[in-house]
């Protein structure tokens, strides 16, 4: 190979890589945000009105058992502990961080422009109220 040829394939190389790093973190995004739903959605659907002693049946894995229903409730809460939720919703906004990264060393590498708006973060509670104290003036 002439060297022209070799530079094409270490930077289509290189593209592909970086478009395998934003595709990966996209997919850990779902899974985690899967992972928390499935957690809430099971915390809700316990909450109707069965009586405590009726059993309901739990997938662990790839197996269904059946346990009373306060006792199914103590293992989910156990298992998606607010302190869980906290931690996957932080790995999520991390995960969102570096694609937002990602996407831009992509475009960036494929000669396309920054995409305008792709930076922005929404206002925190703090700087929220202090517009809203702003404006009532």
């Amino acid at each position: 190979m002439d060297a022209g040829s070799q530079r094409v394939l270490q930077y289509l190389t290189e593209v592909e890589e970086a478009a395998e790093d934003v595709l990966t973190i996209k997919q850990q995004i779902v899974d985690l945000d899967m992972k928390r739903n499935r957690n809430r959605e099971a915390l809700s659907a316990l909450k109707h009105d069965m009586a405590d002693t009726e059993k309901v049946k739990v997938c662990f894995g790839n197996m269904f058992l059946k346990f009373p229903k306060s006792k199914a409730r103590e293992m989910i809460q156990t298992v998606s502990s607010p302190v869980d939720q906290e931690q996957l919703d932080k790995e999520i906004s991390d995960l969102r961080r570096s694609l937002k990264a990602k996407v831009n060393s992509l475009n960036e590498m494929q000669g396309n422009p920054e995409l305008r708006g792709y930076n922005l973060s929404p206002l925190s509670a703090e700087e929220l109220k202090a517009i809203n104290s702003l404006l009532r003036r």
